[in-house]
């Protein structure tokens, strides 16, 4: 049940009124108070703050949208945060531009815990994928919430990581937080919802847009302690997730990859720039004052030299032709120890008939 409705909805119709945007929000509350207040003060009073501009606040009605989120909101699992909520998380209040309202589906309370943030590529690389698997799985079992986007690739694996470990993670969306995008996410939104938090500070039924997703980010950085990034392309919105976190005063850490690889340019930039390079999650745990012994197994090196395929493959793409030559064995004595490795996990097969380590 919503405690108090009439509050609520004058929230919601200061943030529903378009060309209203969070600078002008936070004017407008640092002037007159609640909500409710700044539509009691009238035209005059509040183009003094806002103004021509202010007019928007008396000749908009989004009566629709407020009686529909409101709605939203009665029904269980949903909540709506304001910035005068005690339950709003205190780490977005460090943030320059914090949302004026939050959609959450979950558990609200897990967003007062500082996470780590989790992010990279929506076209990741099977070990990247695994990588961010298993980083999230150890510090979720050390107690960090994981907080990343719910998109596909790295975002996803970070999430499943998590939820692997039994632990809690918090999925920050760039539409309503009554739409799941990607659709293949679907499930995996649903888990998260009923074991962690979907957060939007977009109204109910915002489709996917795409400036909606690196405003999100800010969001991500905010509520974390720190932003890891496992794979990622140059221009990749990961890097704005870590630039967004540098300027929030959080840390910025990042896995490095293979010279020959474009999802690892991001994060070599990213570590040229600062960032902290690490290799573990004890890395990690470490670097936020946060450490103890590690509860889940984290991603270690296997050591290449108990299989000579494994040791001729190394750790970049290689070709079945090129692994032929390394090891002076035949394609056709490969290909069923490729297989066997493959379904132990060691490798993935990649286009092209090549091959790449794992672990």
């Amino acid at each position: 049940m919503i405690d108090n409705v009439e509050g609520l909805a004058a929230w919601l119709r200061l943030t529903l009124i378009p060309g209203i945007g969070g600078e002008t929000q936070r004017k407008l509350l640092a002037a007159f108070g609640l909500p409710e207040a700044i539509f009691a003060a009238g035209r005059l009073a509040t183009r003094a703050v806002a103004g021509d501009r202010a007019d928007l606040l008396f000749d908009f009605d989004p009566s629709e949208s407020i009686d529909r989120s409101l709605a939203w909101a009665d029904q269980p699992g949903n909540h709506i945060l304001t910035l005068a909520d005690d339950a709003y998380p205190k780490a977005l209040l460090e943030i320059a531009d914090p949302p004026s309202l939050l959609y959450v589906r979950g558990n609200p309370a897990l967003l007062r815990q500082r996470g780590l943030a989790i992010v990279g590529s929506r076209n990741a690389t099977p070990q990247g994928v695994q990588t961010a698997e298993s980083f999230a799985r150890s510090l979720a079992g050390k107690g960090l919430c994981i907080v990343s986007g719910l998109a596909l690739g790295i975002d996803a694996a970070a999430h499943r990581g998590a939820l692997a470990a039994g632990g809690e993670t918090i999925a920050v969306i760039g539409t309503g937080a009554d739409r799941i995008y990607p659709a293949r996410n679907k499930e995996l939104a649903l888990a998260i919802a009923e074991h962690g938090a979907i957060v939007s500070e977009f109204p109910l039924a915002t489709p996917s847009i795409a400036s909606n997703f690196p405003r999100r980010n800010r969001i991500i950085s905010g509520l974390s302690r720190g932003v890891l990034v496992v794979e990622a392309a140059p221009e990749s919105g990961s890097l704005i997730t870590a630039r967004l976190a540098a300027e929030q005063g959080r840390e910025v850490f990042a896995i490095p990859g293979s010279i020959h690889s474009p999802v690892a340019r991001g994060c070599h930039k990213l570590i040229k720039q600062g960032a902290k390079l690490v290799e573990t999650a004890t890395d990690i745990l470490e670097e936020l004052g946060n450490y103890i012994e590690p509860a889940c197994p984290e991603i270690t090196p296997e050591d290449a030299d108990d299989n000579p395929i494994l040791a001729a493959l190394g750790h970049d793409p290689c070709s079945l032709d090129d692994l032929a030559e390394r090891t002076s064995l035949s394609a056709d004595q490969l290909l069923p120890e490729l297989l066997l490795l493959e379904l132990s996990g060691r490798i993935a097969t990649l286009p092209g008939n090549r091959y790449q380590q794992l672990t």
